[in-house]
């Protein structure tokens, strides 16, 4: 019996590094664990983010991993993991969708793009305004992981653009394996929670005390014991065959 590997998503601006604590923590707990840097961000700032790209490089990463995977994405990310295993059923073992409980449409949506059109203005492109923010919301050990793999400065407004045109609750319904999502009791994106639940009604709603909408940095000890818990329940990558009578 081998449990599947996990592959942890990003949120918008930061990139795979905002995953160090979790990946020792997986990797200490002896499970296979990555993390990826989407279009746009990380490694691969300077290129362009569309949900196509983003897939793509899901892909390759999957792949690597033997080609399937318990799928964990925060915020950005976890609109990206209910857009890929919506596409990729086969390769997602188990998804596991984290702070991501508001659909990306409508006015919070246009109020979000015209935020980050007027931040990008500044002479810093908003750097030190990111920085300041990550330090209070998560504290400067957590802030130093979001930003050591680069902040993503010029692609917040076609990050959000492509996100725009997703349709969670679809895919959510789409995807034939098991869920879970985890939230923050104090995030912000929960606006849209019960049309989430009621898309996949069977789906585990993991909510973590007192953490906000970065539960995985705010909480981290709770968001690995869910993640080990999440790894532990996906199905085997070679479950144990039939026997005859």
């Amino acid at each position: 019996m081998s449990r599947p590997p996990i592959l942890f998503v990003h949120g918008i601006r930061t990139s795979a590094s905002m995953w160090r604590g979790q990946l020792e923590a997986a990797r200490s707990a002896g499970l296979i664990a990555e993390a990826v840097d989407l279009p746009g961000h990380g490694t691969r700032i300077g290129s362009s983010f569309t949900i196509e790209a983003a897939i793509e490089v899901i892909d390759e990463a999957v792949a690597a991993l033997g080609g399937r995977v318990v799928l964990v994405g925060l915020s950005l990310g976890g609109y990206v993991g209910i857009a890929y295993a919506a596409r990729r059923p086969d390769t997602v073992a188990l998804l596991v969708a984290s702070s991501c409980f508001t659909l990306p449409r409508g006015a919070g949506l246009l109020g979000y793009r015209v935020l980050a059109r007027a931040i990008h203005r500044l002479p810093d492109r908003g750097r030190w305004l990111n920085d300041t923010m990550a330090r209070l919301a998560v504290g400067s050990d957590a802030a130093a992981d979001i930003g050591s793999g680069g902040v993503a400065l010029d692609v917040m407004d076609e990050t959000l653009t492509a996100i725009g045109r997703t349709r969670p609750l679809e895919d959510l319904s789409a995807y034939p394996g098991p869920v879970w999502f985890v939230t923050g009791a104090l995030d912000h994106f929960r606006l849209d929670e019960r049309r989430f639940r009621a898309a996949r009604p069977e789906a585990p709603v993991v909510v973590v005390p007192r953490a906000s909408h970065l539960v995985s940095l705010v909480a981290p000890e709770p968001f690995a014991r869910i993640v080990r818990d999440a790894a532990a329940a996906a199905p085997d990558l070679d479950p144990e065959p039939d026997v005859a009578d």
